[in-house]
């Protein structure tokens, strides 16, 4: 069995999680300040990406964060060009801890208009796909938000995030479809409503082969996703945390019924620089446990 099979058949097959640690250059000082660790730590970019990735390497060479529990975890791409313990980082996670590597790969988002904001262009995606092929990596992951109701602007979202979708595959990838819905919407359940139509109809157009999973929101109506989940060409639905406390994002995923989480900050909330390993260790195990409980139901 080829590497690739080996990683599809984990994601679809295994109870887990996937690990969001793809914070980039404009959310990592946020991650960090969160983590303990203030700007006066570092003086530039680099400097920046390589303190965040220490904390990241902290998280991944836990004991606590192993293939038992996590399915997958989402890189950004300065952490894909690093090394963790002397070996690429999207290697180690696979070869050492059998976790899938994801990338991350747009860049950012457009200035919002139609209530919602597409992805920028994705120029060097190509290349981008390859370097990720080569080390391994099974899928990517794309971020556009949607801030209202707009049938066009949600329209627009999710063609986009398909037609780059596509392209992935095509290059041997699975991609990760994330049209969030912003938690503060305050017509959010209406906006999940033509995401939904949106999304179905979008993979009807699939082809047999083209297999994708989308990152969501947790959803006003548990279950709401249950038609995506169940739909021939998804592979996996996994969901946001988005802002929500760990706490009410366990509880939300906990009524959704076969969908997972791929939480962000909810993932990290609670650790610290300033801890002792062992302390790190103990909370980030309790957390872990708490996400893979959710995303048992």
């Amino acid at each position: 069995m080829s590497i690739r099979d080996d990683q599809l058949k984990k994601v679809r097959t295994e109870m887990g999680f996937i690990a969001a640690l793809d914070q980039s250059g404009g959310s990592t000082p946020k991650a960090l300040k969160l983590y303990g660790i203030g700007e006066d730590a570092y003086s530039n970019e680099e400097e920046m990406f390589a303190v965040v990735h220490a904390m990241r390497t902290r998280i991944v060479t836990s004991p606590a964060f192993d293939g038992k529990r996590i399915l997958g975890a989402i890189l950004f791409e300065n952490t894909l060009d690093r090394d963790i313990e002397g070996k690429n980082s999207a290697r180690y996670l696979w070869d050492v801890k059998r976790v899938v590597p994801f990338l991350k790969v747009d860049k950012g988002l457009a200035s919002e208009a139609d209530g919602v904001q597409v992805m920028k262009p994705i120029s060097n995606l190509a290349d981008l796909l390859k370097k990720a092929a080569a080390k391994n990596v099974f899928g990517t992951k794309m971020r556009s938000v949607i801030k209202s109701a707009n049938a066009a602007g949600i329209a627009r979202i999710v063609a986009q995030q398909f037609e780059i979708g596509r392209e992935i595959v095509a290059a041997g990838l699975t991609p990760i479809i994330e049209p969030e819905v912003d938690i503060h919407a305050p017509d959010k359940r209406d906006a999940e409503g033509l995401l939904r139509e949106e999304l179905l109809a979008h993979l009807n157009k699939l082809g047999p082969s083209e297999l994708v999973m989308f990152k969501l929101t947790l959803p006003e109506e548990a279950d709401f996703y249950v038609p995506c989940r169940d739909h021939r060409n998804m592979l996996r639905v996994v969901a946001l945390s988005g802002g929500y406390s760990r706490d009410e994002a366990n509880r939300r995923l906990a009524q959704n019924h076969g969908m997972i989480a791929s939480f962000s900050r909810a993932l990290t909330e609670g650790l610290s620089a300033q801890q002792s390993d062992a302390e790190f260790n103990r909370t980030l195990d309790a957390t872990i446990q708490s996400i893979y409980d959710a995303s048992a139901t």
